[in-house]
């Protein structure tokens, strides 16, 4: 089946999470991603646990499915001049270098350029390439801090609180992808490549600002933490059952009234007080507590087959291995088996692009360190075996 972004290809010179999920996701819509490692010692992302059985770390295999893997030494001028070789036959390069390194390495954007004018060149980094934090040590939850992000998750009564996953380094992939793609378009127009500045702060602030700005805005406090709860909307919540938990989401007034008749308030239905969203979100404990009482005394199941005929938004919280085994999720495909070449077959997350003529494939192997170099450095720069055997024995690849 043709692919999104056959014809493509992408050099990676990416590490961790936030890059190789970037192009991760373009190698599964097709592009041909040349994955950059260190001679020998690889991605730091090779030694993070889980290990397979295979020795193989299972998150470098999830991120970095589906790419031709190559080693190379860009400490060294003959390295740079290899990467510099690579640049003139790709399309994107995306690195996530401290700003500073590359303009080090001779290989910023502007040193780059005039070998290849068409060149989209991605910058994925904490800070971003200006302003006054740009070269920063930028982990996850650093980001996730300075990004706004901790100071409203958590409970109330609770210390500022990270989500669980990186989602700093994960959206500054996505905006990244997103970024790559109308960069693609746009040179399909005008002939030009460009670069691109991605800021993880920038990411994970522009969609906490979405929902907590106004409020900070509107009355110069800070916005509360407010666990399981939305800071617009009423009953909102993750309550407790009898033998676990159920979400409860109710928006509009129609839904509200019909699930005060379930909880036998029809009484409450008039009350001016609790007739609007804004009206309701000033009394959120007091309706809080009265759905609680009410779930409380019943079952996770019971609930929600009293609240779903009704079309009342609700689901049961089930545990992670609960959702691994989800039916919705399997009829999707969101559990595929890639074959790695060491370690077998092992489960990775599926595809989110579901697309009627050019899908997402996610199915493709992770390399080990070095596998395509022969590949990638004779069949694109011309090398022959000879001069690939020299460049190894001097530790250049």
């Amino acid at each position: 089946m043709a692919k999104a972004l056959e014809g493509i290809r992408v050099l990676d010179l990416t590490r961790m999470y936030g890059g190789p999920f970037c192009t991760m996701l373009l190698a599964e819509l097709g592009a041909e991603v040349i994955k950059v490692e260190i001679p020998e010692a690889g991605d730091g992302v090779r030694n993070l646990a889980p290990q397979t059985e295979g020795q193989e770390s299972y998150p470098f295999v999830i991120l970095n499915r589906g790419k031709l893997g190559v080693t190379l030494n860009l400490d060294s001028e003959a390295g740079r001049n290899i990467c510099r070789e690579l640049v003139g036959k790709s399309d994107v390069l995306i690195e996530n270098f401290t700003p500073g390194v590359t303009e080090k390495l001779g290989l910023s954007y502007e040193q780059l350029q005039p070998l290849n004018p068409k060149l989209i060149y991605a910058s994925i980094s904490g800070f971003g390439q200006t302003g006054p934090s740009r070269t920063q040590v930028a982990f996850d939850t650093i980001i996730q801090a300075m990004g706004g992000l901790v100071s409203v998750n958590g409970q109330p009564d609770s210390p500022p609180t990270k989500v669980a996953p990186a989602i700093a380094d994960f959206l500054g992939g996505v905006y990244a992808i997103i970024a790559i793609l109308a960069a693609l378009q746009y040179r399909s127009v005008s002939g030009l490549g460009q670069q691109i500045d991605i800021s993880m702060q920038d990411s994970v602030w522009a969609i906490t600002a979405i929902q907590h700005l106004p409020v900070y805005l509107m009355t110069g406090q800070e916005p509360p933490r407010l666990g399981n709860r939305m800071i617009e909307v009423t009953p909102f919540n993750i309550y407790p059952a009898k033998d676990g938990y159920v979400v409860i989401a109710i928006v509009t007034v129609g839904k509200w009234e019909r699930l005060l008749g379930v909880l036998g308030r029809e009484d409450l239905k008039d009350v001016p007080e609790y007739r609007s969203q804004v009206d309701r979100v000033k009394h959120m404990d007091v309706i809080d507590s009265m759905v609680e009482e009410w779930s409380r005394e019943r079952t996770v199941n019971e609930i929600v087959a009293l609240l779903r005929p009704l079309d009342l938004p609700c689901s049961a919280v089930p545990t992670f291995g609960q959702v691994t085994e989800d039916p919705q999720l399997a009829s999707r495909e969101m559990q595929v088996e890639v074959e790695q070449l060491i370690s077998g077959k092992l489960k990775v997350p599926g595809s989110v692009f579901k697309m009627s003529e050019t899908p997402g494939d996610p199915s493709q192997p992770a390399p080990f360190v070095g596998q395509h170099n022969a590949e990638v450095y004779s069949s694109l720069l011309g090398y022959d075996s000879e001069t690939i055997d020299r460049l190894q024995r001097e530790g250049v690849i």
